[in-house]
């Protein structure tokens, strides 16, 4: 309840103040949770040492600024959420850059749906609810929030851009038929939610990897293309739609799903090396439990 409470009041005042404003607050909330919550802070530490290849015993001030933009960089992610009623076109055109958009016009031509491959990095959401916007037809697999009320503001949120949400346990059928139906689905590849995943190394560490966007892709013949949306030093955003990626189908089904993750996985390490400060996972990545944490 309360958290439910807590984001309809930070709604509210993200659509009253100017989003400079908003983002300064932010920064400053971030600050604060920063420093009282060490958990969180240690995790992010631990997974950027490895993502930055530093020693274990590694806590320089440089890598500390590192994890606290972590921290901010999430807070201004909110703030952005938050806005969704008040991104119009307007703000898209000046806000908002698409880098080699032709590739996703590309895997579109072949008429067997596209699946968006994407991290928990920049701003995803805000990547779907632009595509959107600009009148894609678009389709993201989210996790189903514990608290129903919470669960409801996410996904009426996201349903303002024409975003549609395909929760996580859901039937599969969805998934099938807005591919079939030539439509983008969106699926993020570097953490695993599922009951089921494949052991891989992501990072040069063996974790436990979604196999959801390969299986899929396998399945119906969809093409993969690796999408992020950064936030940019002025605030701006630029999504980059990478080359497309082509499911080969035939042969043992185990081997080919392990075979195209391959293919996929180091364009997610790459994106997360290059931008360490907006990846947004607060729990340790590489640990006892292979990632299901």
């Amino acid at each position: 309840m309360a958290h439910n409470l807590l984001y309809r009041i930070g709604r509210i005042f993200v659509l009253a103040l100017p989003l400079k404003f908003s983002y300064s607050v932010a920064r400053i909330l971030a600050d604060i949770y920063y420093s009282m919550y060490d958990k969180e802070r240690r995790a992010v530490t631990e997974n950027l040492k490895i993502i930055l290849n530093r020693p274990s015993g590694d806590t320089d001030k440089e890598l500390q600024k590192i994890v606290k933009e972590v921290f901010r960089n999430f807070a201004k992610y909110l703030v952005d959420f938050l806005r969704f009623s008040l991104i119009d076109p307007g703000y898209i055109n000046k806000n908002v850059k698409l880098a080699d958009l032709s590739n996703l016009e590309e895997a579109l031509k072949q008429c067997k749906g596209v699946i968006l491959l994407s991290a928990h990095l920049g701003n995803w959401e805000l990547g779907g609810y632009v595509l959107g916007k600009l009148g894609y037809s678009i389709n993201a697999v989210v996790l189903t929030h514990k608290n129903e009320k919470v669960n409801e503001f996410f996904i009426n949120q996201r349903g303002m851009g024409n975003f549609k949400s395909i929760e996580i346990g859901a039937s599969l059928r969805t998934c099938y038929k807005a591919l079939k139906n030539n439509e983008l689905l969106a699926l993020m590849g570097d953490r695993n939610f599922s009951s089921t995943g494949l052991v891989t190394e992501f990072f040069g560490r063996p974790v436990l990897m979604p196999k959801g966007p390969s299986v899929l892709g396998l399945r119906t013949g969809a093409v993969i293309v690796p999408t992020y949306m950064v936030r940019e030093n002025d605030d701006t955003f630029k999504m980059v739609f990478e080359k497309p990626i082509y499911p080969e189908s035939g042969g043992d089904e185990d081997a080919a799903v392990e075979k195209l993750m391959k293919s996929y996985l180091p364009s997610l390490e790459n994106a997360i090396r290059r931008y360490p400060h907006q990846w947004y996972v607060f729990r340790e990545f590489w640990g006892k439990t292979h990632g299901k944490n």
